[in-house]
């Protein structure tokens, strides 16, 4: 998501605003004009290239060292990194090819057209959920951005002041500067400071690289080795969490001008490898410089006087702030559709009472996503639940419209190539399947139980003379 590169309709929108092609409203009105952009000009194979790198880099960046050590050494990563991006080309190349069979222009609709409605309303749920928990890392993100910079311009003891606890800037920001976005009907105003964001991703990348080289830090030994399967899965969802721009990908590929395969294949190749090269590098030179002791969110380890990493800091920050109106926009579309679907409202219906069901679902989501994050240790936890559901994205729905397309276009079975591409449809909604259920399942039993490592760092230091009782009068009552 990222973080962005977790938007579904982010991409529909900007992309639209430039060539004319749809609106990410309802996935059901956009066939009627999906066909009218066809005729448009569209975008060029390399523009695809940075819009789908847009997509997919984003603040999975703070957690990829930490997914390194978790998976067991760098080896194990690239290992477990390699053989995803398998997927996550093919299911790209797959989703296009569906959007051009069926001239779709979102994700969901490609669901739709393809699969059916109930697998469009699995799909718009998991959309709506993943921007969603997506929205939680954000802010559990701001808080750890206030921790880093009050412990190193502050003191051990920042959190002693209710100013500087971490729940009062992730409260007081979210209210100030995002709240203010969040209830817009629109969001083309967000378009540059959107842009931004790759820059700031890039930044983080070259700040990682130097403080390796700067060195200073105390450094821990590295793995070489996992301990048991378990830990290899726990970096599937993060690498999951990093490329997954799948959902932006159909409104990219549907704003193409040249919109053959092969031209979509070289943006998504392109594309590819150079986010996995900017992932990679943050990771291994994230890792070599804190090794085992390294933590969930990278910049939480960095000493924020220096005037580089306080400006990788705030650049990330204003990043996130201008990236979660438009996640709370996706996620609302998504719940709004359902909502319709379920009480069958027709447009009519649905327009008397945009607003006032615009401001109810954004409303509950900002305060609910907020409260979370006051309580989310780190993001650790969150990335490897949305992770999961990242897997739903790449795995489980282009598995299944490789399979009901190629039952479409042979019901009987007669090529060889339809029962390659059956086999490999199912392995792809197995392999997804397996994945959510069991990523979701230990990130919920870590969560109850307390099981797992530790992944947040310890900033602030209290006294021991001072209790929990006088903690709490002294941040909020005095």
């Amino acid at each position: 998501m990222s973080a962005s590169q977790v938007v579904p309709e982010y991409d529909v929108e900007f992309i639209a605003s430039s060539v004319d092609t749809p609106g990410a409203g309802n996935v059901q009105d956009n066939s009627s004009t999906s066909s009218s952009s066809n005729s448009s000009k569209g975008s060029s194979w390399v523009s695809a290239v940075f819009l789908i790198i847009n997509a997919a880099l984003g603040a999975g960046l703070l957690n990829f060292p930490h997914a390194f050590d978790q998976a067991g050494g760098i080896a194990v990563a690239l290992a477990v990194q390699a053989v995803l991006l398998l997927f996550v080309v093919g299911a790209l190349l797959v989703l296009a090819y569906c959007a051009r069979q069926h001239d779709c222009a979102t994700y969901q609709e490609v669901v739709l057209r393809v699969c059916g409605h109930r697998f469009w309303s699995c799909c718009s749920l998991a959309v709506a959920l993943y921007c969603y928990g997506t929205c939680i890392t954000f802010l559990v993100i701001v808080g750890d951005f206030s921790d880093r910079i009050f412990a190193s311009l502050y003191g051990p003891s920042y959190c002693l002041h209710w100013f500087m606890h971490r729940d009062f800037i992730i409260v007081t920001t979210s209210v100030v500067l995002i709240l203010p976005m969040c209830f817009s009907q629109k969001i083309d105003f967000l378009k540059y400071p959107s842009m931004f964001g790759v820059f700031a991703a890039l930044y983080l990348v070259l700040l990682v690289v130097v403080q390796y080289f700067v060195g200073g830090y105390n450094s821990h030994s590295t793995r070489t080795a996992p301990d048991s399967l378990e830990d290899i899965l726990t970096a599937v969802p993060v690498v999951c969490f990093g490329y997954q721009c799948h959902v932006s990908s159909v409104p990219i590929y549907s704003c193409l001008e040249d919109r053959r395969l092969s031209t979509f294949a070289k943006s998504v190749l392109s594309a590819t490898l150079l986010t996995a090269l900017l992932y990679t590098v943050a990771g291994v030179f994230g890792y070599l410089t804190f090794g085992h002791g390294v933590a969930s969110d990278i910049l939480e380890l960095y000493d924020a006087r220096q005037p580089l990493v306080l400006v990788g800091i705030l650049a990330m920050a204003l990043k996130i702030i201008t990236t979660y109106p438009i996640l709370i926009f996706c996620g609302r579309t998504a719940v709004d559709d359902l909502y319709g679907q379920l009480r069958g409202l027709d447009e009519d219906a649905k327009r008397k009472s945009e607003f006032l069901r615009r401001t109810a679902i954004v409303s509950s989501w900002f305060l609910t996503t907020v409260v979370l994050a006051c309580l989310v240790p780190n993001i650790s936890i969150v990335i490897r639940m949305i992770g999961s559901l990242a897997a739903t994205f790449i795995f489980v729905f282009p598995g299944l419209c490789l399979l009901f397309v190629s039952v479409k276009l042979d019901s009987s079975y007669y090529f060889a190539k339809t029962k390659w591409k059956l086999a490999t449809a199912v392995v792809c909604v197995a392999l997804g399947t397996f994945v959510f259920g069991q990523v979701l399942t230990m990130s919920i039993v870590d969560v109850v139980l307390g099981h797992g490592r530790a992944a947040d760092v310890q900033l602030c230091t209290v006294p021991k003379n001072r209790t929990p009782v006088f903690i709490f009068h002294e941040v909020y009552l005095k």
